[in-house]
């Protein structure tokens, strides 16, 4: 009887919630088929007969289930009938007795390894079969272009120089201009910089900076907003074996200050902009302006880039980008990024994203954001032409879109929300017809804003699942969120995800655990802090969820976020995704908090639509219709805005000190 087992159990069906109470029966929302059978939405009513029996009722086609138990402590009789089943979906009427059958014998099946515990909850998308994964990965780097098959000469001069540089920036821009030297590599509000010209402008400025007496192995700090100076910044860096860490620009200045004495920075590249927020640290560490601002006194890339400094000795190590941690917890942590591993890194990302050669993207995502960096470095073994701006302006990016005709756009969720909260004539002004894939990543994507930013721009919604420690672990495609909404989706290449109980083992599928992965982009460690928890070479993401029978995983939450109310185990993010269908509600985040009665309680902070009239008793009755008793915030908060870090991260660890305000 609980509405969220038939999803993780029934292959076909993509989504099932109460919506209410109705005559005392419940009445419950299901997804049912494919983008390609069909997709339909079927109100089923739930019907309690005599013991524990029970029926499964569409009213509105004729069509049900009948469910009978019978049986002892040791066994139990499942028997199910129904009644003009080819009614509800077209795939099913061209089905036989026996397929319908075997569906639901295949789904009892899973449930009975749900009550009994088999392990079973582990996707491997090739990462134990090497061979396999090899063959793969060069259909894919072929077929798709990013090593120029049919110019063996050109080839050849892109591998030479991501032999010489590596698999990463350095090498990417260097092997996009042995290949297409006048293509425009990046284009941002000064104009335009071909790859060509990164590449020998990062020359001179890793020259340069050689000439400051800055060594491989050294450590320097990069405060910058998207701009073509960051990035080749970043290059000339990586090419002289200097380590970078990306500073968060939403850090305070004294957080910036203790992460540069932890992380012992040598130098700090920083744009002028941004300028105060390093202005009280020690005058011993140099500072160098990254963009065309002017601040007296102070030397700028371009002049070291215009000083032409003799050359630099190769490394023996290429330089690491250090990536801070969101922070969602109070303290961001330096975690070391590795370097790809040939070409495997990219065939992972185009086994699930249909991105081209020589497209346009446009990059929103910060760069010192982990999914901002890698679209970045994707983008060079694509030779995409990169459109950066510096802030996000929702109106001023479909602009971007229409005269540049960008094809691709990399966002973080609080974007997608930005653009569709955009009155409807302002977007009708741009044609964006251009676009074919919008990837989100960097935090949890509504359902609701997933079914209405798909019906606003069209089927080319892509959702990226990791984190800096692990970089991705799923992808969900737009035929995965059409049918449901909410998943996190599948592993790409190369990538072993499972879902581990409290000893460790895979638990079944359906159950809820742990979420561990592995492929070959992990990291390699933070700086200053112990690793996560590794299980046989998949690394413990900390947040906890399920596969189900499709394969696909959802996310329940962080581990930290579970709370035990009056002995349930209640997790916000349900609450959170309930009430995000409320048209009155703009933004919402759900906390635990503890409660002297019971144990725990839930908190949820609302940010309302202009004169929206929502009231406590509103929200509470809503979910008590939708979810239990148990998920009822006990307290309702009203805020203008919720707090967020710079990649759009609801910052929850500053929302718990704010229930003394709350409406009880």
């Amino acid at each position: 009887m609980d509405p969220q087992v038939y999803p993780r159990i029934f292959a076909g069906i993509g989504a099932c919630e109460q919506v209410e109470a109705g005559d005392g029966h419940p009445v419950w929302q299901f997804r049912i088929g494919t983008p390609r059978a069909g997709l339909r939405t079927l109100t089923v009513t739930m019907r309690l007969g005599r013991g524990e029996d029970f029926e499964v009722q569409c009213p509105q086609l004729g069509s049900f289930g009948l469910i009978r138990f019978r049986g002892d402590a040791d066994r139990t009789r499942v028997t199910v009938t129904y009644f003009a089943p080819g009614r509800v979906h077209p795939a099913i009427a061209g089905l036989s007795i026996s397929a319908v059958t075997d569906w639901t014998v295949r789904a009892l099946h899973r449930l009975a390894d749900l009550v009994s515990g088999t392990a079973a909850s582990v996707v491997d998308n090739g990462e134990n079969s090497p061979l396999r994964s090899r063959l793969r990965v060069a259909q894919r780097i072929v077929s798709t272009g990013v090593v120029a098959a049919a110019r063996p000469d050109r080839s050849v001069r892109q591998l030479g120089e991501v032999a010489k540089w590596g698999f990463n920036l350095a090498g990417g821009y260097a092997a996009g201009a042995a290949h297409s030297p006048d293509r425009v590599a990046v284009h941002d509000r000064h104009g335009d910089r071909t790859y060509h010209e990164i590449h020998t402008r990062s020359q001179r400025l890793a020259g340069a900076m050689a000439g400051l007496g800055l060594h491989a192995g050294d450590a320097v700090g990069l405060l910058a907003l998207n701009h073509a100076g960051a990035v080749e910044t970043m290059v000339a860096a990586g090419k002289l074996g200097i380590d970078v860490v990306l500073l968060n620009a939403g850090l305070s200045a004294r957080r910036i200050e203790d992460i540069v004495q932890r992380h012992r920075l040598e130098c700090l590249f920083v744009d002028s902009s941004l300028e105060p927020l390093v202005h009280y640290l020690h005058s011993d560490i140099r500072r160098i302006r990254t963009d065309r601002g002017t601040i007296p006194g102070r030397t700028g890339i371009d002049d070291l880039i215009e000083a032409d400094e003799a050359g630099f000795p190769q490394p023996t190590r290429h330089g690491r980008l250090i990536v801070l941690t969101s922070g969602t917890s109070g303290t961001p942590k330096g975690a070391r990024r590795p370097h790809a591993k040939g070409f495997a890194t990219i065939a992972a990302l185009l086994s699930r994203i249909p991105l081209r050669v020589n497209e346009t993207m446009l990059i929103a995502a910060p760069l010192f954001h982990t999914w901002g960096l890698a679209a970045l470095q994707l983008s060079t073994a694509l030779r995409d032409s990169v459109v950066l701006a510096e802030e996000f302006d929702a109106a001023d990016c479909l602009r971007r879109i229409a005269e540049l005709r960008a094809a691709v756009l990399i966002v973080v969720p609080t974007m997608v929300q930005r653009l569709l909260d955009l009155p409807d004539h302002i977007r009708d002004r741009y044609d964006t017809s251009s676009l074919r894939v919008v990837v989100s990543c960097g935090a949890p994507l509504a359902g609701a804003t997933v079914l209405r930013f798909m019906d606003a721009f069209g089927d080319i919604l892509y959702n990226v699942y990791g984190s800096t420690e692990v970089s991705w672990a799923t992808i969900a495609t737009p035929d995965d969120l059409r049918i449901s909404p909410t998943t996190a989706g599948r592993p790409p290449l190369g990538t072993k995800l499972a879902v581990l109980g409290p000893d460790r083992r895979p638990v079944p599928i359906g159950a809820t655990g742990r979420i561990y992965v592995g492929n070959h982009m992990l990291f390699d460690g933070y700086v200053n802090c112990p690793p996560p928890d590794e299980v046989d070479g998949l690394l413990d993401t900390g947040d906890l969820g399920y596969l189900d029978a499709a394969g696909r995983l959802f996310i329940a939450g962080r581990d930290d976020e579970m709370i035990i109310s009056g002995g349930e185990n209640v997790f916000p993010r349900p609450v959170e995704e309930a009430l995000s269908h409320l048209p009155q509600i703009s933004e919402v985040a759900v906390v635990g908090v503890p409660d002297r009665e019971f144990g725990q309680r839930l908190v949820a902070f609302i940010v309302e639509r202009e004169g929206s009239g929502l009231d406590p008793d509103m929200v509470r009755g809503y979910i008590r219709n939708r979810l239990s008793r148990f998920s009822v915030p006990r307290d309702i908060v009203f805020l203008t805005a919720l707090p967020r870090g710079e990649t759009g991260k609801v910052l929850k660890w500053l929302l718990t000190g704010t229930t003394q305000g709350s409406t009880p």
